[in-house]
C-alpha cells in the first residue's frame, strides 16, 4: 500500500494565491468589457447612473466629454484614460473612488474641467494634477481627506480659475503651502465645518479672488482667513455660521480694511447685539457696496443699541434680504438706529420676510432709493398708505409689491400717487377682484403688472400713461380699454375668445394672449395691429377652419411675428385634424368648400330625380306602380269559389270613344236577346263615390266574363289597361278563361304601347272576335259572341 502524503501549508497558499490572481484577472477582463454607448454629436458621452464599477472601455480620441457620475467606480487605473487626449470634461462625482494611480491623468493635457467630489479619497496627490496644464475647474469637495497634503497640490495648475475643496466630516486644517502656484481665481469654495486650524498667510499668495465661499462655523478661524483676503477678495460669501454676541461680530473687523465690494450671508444667525456691530464694520470698508442675506435668522425685536457710523464716501448702495426669519416679527420695532445707513442706498430687496409695515420715518430716509422690492410679504392697504407717506422714497422708479395682502386697487394707486418718478409698478398676485371706474396713479407710470389678482373686468381705473400692461392670470372675457400709448400687452391665462380691439391700442408692438379661449383670428384682425412685431397666441383651442388655415399658413411673414411657432399652435377641431400643429393641418375639399359641395350635391340630387322622373315617364313607371298597388289590393281579398253566383254575364271594357258602338249596338243586341244578357257598364253600374279601381275589380269579380272592345282608342286608355290587367289576374289566378276579345277595328301590333304587354300576349295566344263591316257577317258575329258568353269552360276559337 502506498502512503498518502498530505499537502503542506506552503502548497495550499500557493494554490490559493494562484486562484486569486486568476479570479482578479477575470474580474478585470469582465470589467473592461463595460461600454458606454451614450455619446452625442459633440462627442460628449453620458455614462452616469449606469452602475459601472470601472471606467468603461471603448474610449476613443474623439471623445471630448465623459460623465461617469453616480456610479460605483472605486479605482481609476493608469490606462483607463490613455486615449482621452482630447478630453475637455471629466465628471467622476458621486462614485466610490478610493484610489487613483499616479499616472491616471497623464494623457489629459487638454482637460479643462475635472470633478472628483463626493468620493472616498483619503489623501490627495499633486502627482495626479502635474500634467493637467489646461485645467480651469477642479472640484475635490466631499471626500475623506483631513488636509490637502504635505506638498503644494495645485502648483502646476496655472490656468485654474474655479476651485472647490474641503468636506464637513474630516477636513480640519489648511496649511501655508496649500495654495502655492495659484495667482488668480474666479471662485474658491472652502467646505470646513470641522476646520479648526488655518495657518496665517495660506491664502495671501492668491492675488485675486473674485468670489470666495467660506462654509465654516469657527469665528476665530474665519477671522484669520479674512485677514488674508483683505487685498484679494471682491465678493465674500459666508455660510452656516452664527454671530451671537457683539464680541463674535468684532472678529469680522478685517472686512473694514478689505477691498471687498459684496458680502453674502447664507444661513447665518444674528442677534440684536451682533447686528449693529456687523453693520458698523461693513460700512467702514471703502469699496463695500452690496449686502445680501439669504435664508438667515435674526433673533430679536430690533431694539438695537447705538447708531451706525456711516462714512458717506463708502456707504452701501444695495441691500438684498431673502427669507430672513424673524421669530418675533410682530414685536419688531421701527428700526431706529439704522437711519444713517439708508441715505445712499439705491436698491433694496426684502422678500419673504414677513414685512407688514415700513415706518414712515424709515421710508423718508431712503432719499436715494431707485428700486424697492417688498414682494412676498404681509403688506395690507392701510399699512402701505402709512409706509408710502408724503416724502417717502422721493426718487423711487421701480416698486415691486407682488404677493402681499393688498385688496383695494383704488387705495393702492392713491397711496403711491405722490411718487412722481415711479415708472414701474408690480402689484401682481394680490386679491383686488372688482376694480372701480376711476383711480389715482403716479403721473409717470409706464409699466403696471396686475396679473393674478382675480380681476373680472378692466375699467378706466387703469392709467392712460401705460406703455406696458400685464393682466395675465385673471378672469377677463374681453379687452376694450383705450390705452393710446400701450406698446406691450400681456393677457395670457384669461378667457378671451378674440383678439383685443386694435383701435383701442393703436401703438401695440407685442401681445401675449396664450392660454385663453381664442379659437381663431383672421387677416383683418391681425392686420389691424399695424405695429405688431410679436404675437404669442399659443396654447389656445384653435378651430382649424379653412379660412383660418389659409390665412395662417400662407400669410407672408406671419411666422416671424408668432412667438413659439409652430409647436404651441395646435388644432382642437375639427376632429380630422385634432392634435395636429396648425402649420401642418390640411382639410379636405368638402370641409373647405362646404357650401359649394352641398350646392353641387343638391344639384346632382335634383338632376338624378329629374332623370328618374323622365325615365319613369318614358317607361310608365308610375303607371306600373299604380297597377302594382291595385293588384296588391286585389290579392288581399279572399278568393271566390268557381261555383258562386255572378251578378253579370259580362263586364264590358271599352274606350269612351267607342261608347256609341258599345251602347247603341252591342248592349242593345245582347240585353234584348232571348234570353237577355246582363252587362256591367262603368257608366251605369259603378258605385258612386267608390274608388274607381275598386269599382273595376269588383265589377270584374262579379261578372262571369269580361268583354274587351279593342280599338285604337282602347290601347290609349289607362283604365282599359287596368281592366285588361285585372281580367288577366283572374285568368291566371283562378285558372279560367274569363276574357273575350272583340276587335272593333284592325290594330297593328307595333302600334300597341309597350305597357300593354298583357294585351300583346293575349292577342298572340287567344282567338278573338273581329267586328265585320259586312252586314251579312254581323249576324254571325253576334251569334258567336252570344255563344262565347254562354260558355263557361271554353273560349270561342
Amino acid at each position: 500500500m502506498l502512503n498518502q502524503r498530505k499537502p503542506n501549508t506552503k502548497q495550499i497558499w500557493q494554490v490559493w494565491i494562484f486562484y486569486m490572481v486568476i479570479s482578479a484577472n477575470r474580474s478585470e477582463e469582465k470589467a473592461t468589457t463595460q461600454v458606454c454607448p451614450s455619446c452625442d454629436a459633440t462627442h460628449f458621452c453620458d455614462c452616469s447612473s449606469m452602475d459601472l464599477s470601472t471606467i468603461p472601455s471603448g474610449l476613443t480620441t474623439d471623445v471630448t466629454g465623459l460623465n461617469l457620475s453616480y456610479n460605483s467606480i472605486e479605482h481609476v487605473r493608469e490606462n483607463d484614460l490613455k486615449l482621452g487626449v482630447n478630453l475637455r470634461v471629466l465628471l467622476l462625482q458621486f462614485n466610490q473612488v478610493r484610489t487613483i494611480d499616479k499616472d491616471s491623468f497623464i494623457f489629459l493635457g487638454n482637460l479643462e474641467h475635472l470633478d472628483l467630489s463626493n468620493n472616498k479619497l483619503t489623501h490627495l496627490s499633486p502627482i495626479w494634477f502635474r500634467h493637467l496644464f489646461s485645467l480651469q475647474q477642479l472640484n475635490i469637495q466631499g471626500n475623506l481627506y483631513i488636509t490637502l497634503g504635505e506638498n503644494p497640490l495645485f502648483s502646476n495648475l496655472k490656468n485654474l480659475r474655479y476651485l472647490h475643496l474641503g468636506n464637513n466630516n474630516s477636513f480640519s486644517a489648511i496649511q501655508k503651502q496649500d495654495f502655492d502656484g495659484i495667482v488668480v481665481l474666479e471662485q474658491l469654495e472652502i467646505d470646513g465645518q470641522r476646520l479648526r486650524k488655518y495657518e496665517s498667510g495660506s491664502l495671501a499668495t492668491v492675488n485675486s479672488i473674485n468670489h470666495i465661499i467660506i462654509n465654516i462655523n469657527d469665528v476665530q478661524v474665519l477671522s484669520v482667513i479674512l485677514e488674508d483676503l483683505i487685498n484679494s477678495a471682491i465678493c465674500i460669501e459666508l455660510r452656516n455660521i452664527a454671530f451671537n454676541t457683539a464680541n463674535e461680530s468684532s472678529l469680522l473687523e478685517p472686512m473694514s480694511r478689505s477691498i471687498m465690494k459684496k458680502l453674502v450671508l447664507k444661513n447665518v444667525l444674528f442677534t440684536d447685539e451682533s447686528v449693529i456691530r456687523v453693520l458698523n464694520i461693513l460700512v467702514q470698508a471703502k469699496q463695500f457696496l452690496e449686502l445680501q442675506v439669504d435664508d438667515s435668522v435674526l433673533r430679536g425685536t430690533g431694539k438695537w443699541h447705538g447708531q451706525i457710523e456711516v462714512n458717506r464716501e463708502s456707504a452701501i448702495e444695495v441691500i438684498t434680504v431673502q427669507k430672513l426669519a424673524i421669530e418675533q416679527f410682530y414685536l419688531f420695532s421701527d428700526l431706529h438706529g439704522v437711519e444713517n445707513l439708508l441715505g445712499n442706498i439705491t436698491k433694496t430687496t426684502v422678500v419673504n420676510t414677513n414685512v407688514f409695515l415700513v415706518p414712515c420715518s424709515i421710508s423718508r430716509h431712503f432719499s436715494s432709493l431707485l428700486y424697492l422690492d417688498l414682494s412676498e410679504n404681509l403688506l395690507a392697504d392701510p399699512n402701505l398708505e402709512h409706509s408710502s407717506c408724503k416724502g417717502a422714497w422721493p426718487l423711487l422708479q421701480t416698486f415691486n409689491l407682488s404677493q402681499n395682502t393688498l385688496g383695494d386697487l383704488e387705495m393702492t394707486g392713491r397711496s403711491l400717487s405722490h411718487l412722481k418718478h415711479l415708472t414701474h409698478l408690480d402689484i401682481s398676485r394680490n386679491n383686488f377682484g372688482e376694480i372701480p371706474g376711476l383711480c389715482q396713479w403716479p403721473e409717470n407710470l409706464k409699466y403696471l403688472n396686475i396679473s393674478g389678482t382675480q380681476i373680472p373686468k378692466l375699467t378706466t381705473c387703469i392709467p392712460q400713461t401705460l406703455e406696458v400692461l400685464d393682466v395675465s392670470s385673471n378672469i377677463l372675457n374681453d379687452f376694450r380699454l383705450k390705452l393710446p400709448h400701450l406698446k406691450e400687452l400681456y393677457i395670457a391665462k384669461n378667457k378671451l375668445k378674440t383678439l383685443p380691439d386694435a383701435p383701442f391700442i393703436p401703438n401695440l408692438v407685442a401681445l401675449r394672449i396664450s392660454r385663453n379661449k381664442l379659437t381663431s383670428f383672421f387677416k383683418e384682425e391681425f392686420g389691424s395691429f399695424r405695429k405688431m412685431e410679436t404675437l404669442d397666441a399659443g396654447d389656445n383651442n384653435f378651430i382649424c377652419s379653412c379660412e383660418f388655415l389659409s390665412f395662417i399658413q400662407y400669410q407672408e411673414g406671419i411666422a416671424n411675428v408668432l412667438a413659439n411657432w409652430p409647436e404651441n399652435y395646435i388644432c382642437d377641431s375639427p376632429s380630422s385634424v385634432r392634435g395636429q400643429q396648425v402649420k401642418a393641418a390640411q382639410l379636405s375639399l368638402f370641409e373647405c368648400h362646404r357650401t359649394l359641395a352641398v350646392s353641387l350635391i343638391c344639384i346632382l340630387v335634383v338632376l338624378i330625380i329629374l332623370f328618374i322622373v323622365i325615365l319613369g315617364y318614358k317607361l310608365h313607371v308610375i303607371w306600373y306602380m299604380k297597377m302594382t298597388w291595385a293588384w296588391l289590393q286585389a290579392k288581399r281579398k279572399p278568393r271566390k269559389s268557381h261555383n258562386h253566383d255572378f251578378c253579370y254575364d259580362a263586364f264590358v271594357s271599352y274606350s269612351e270613344r267607342d261608347s256609341e258602338w258599345v251602347e247603341n249596338l252591342m248592349v242593345q243586341e245582347l240585353e234584348n236577346a232571348i234570353p237577355p244578357f246582363k252587362l256591367c257598364l262603368h257608366k251605369r253600374d259603378f258605385v258612386p263615390g267608390k274608388w274607381i279601381v275598386d269599382n273595376i275589380i269588383d265589377s270584374i269579380e262579379k261578372s262571369h266574363k269580361t268583354l274587351f272592345v279593342l280599338s285604337e282608342h282602347f290601347v290609349q286608355s289607362e283604365w282599359c289597361k287596368y281592366e285588361l290587367e285585372f281580367s288577366h289576374f283572374r285568368l291566371f289566378d283562378e285558372h279560367n278563361d274569363a276574357a273575350i276579345l272583340i276587335l272593333l277595328e284592325p290594330i297593328e301590333e307595333q302600334t300597341i304601347p309597350k305597357r300593354f304587354c298583357k294585351l300583346r300576349k293575349i292577342m298572340n295566344t287567344k282567338t278573338y272576335l273581329e267586328w265585320p263591316l259586312d252586314e251579312n257577317q254581323q249576324q254571325i258575329f253576334w251569334k258567336n259572341l252570344k255563344t262565347a258568353l254562354k260558355s263557361y269552360d271554353v273560349i270561342l276559337g
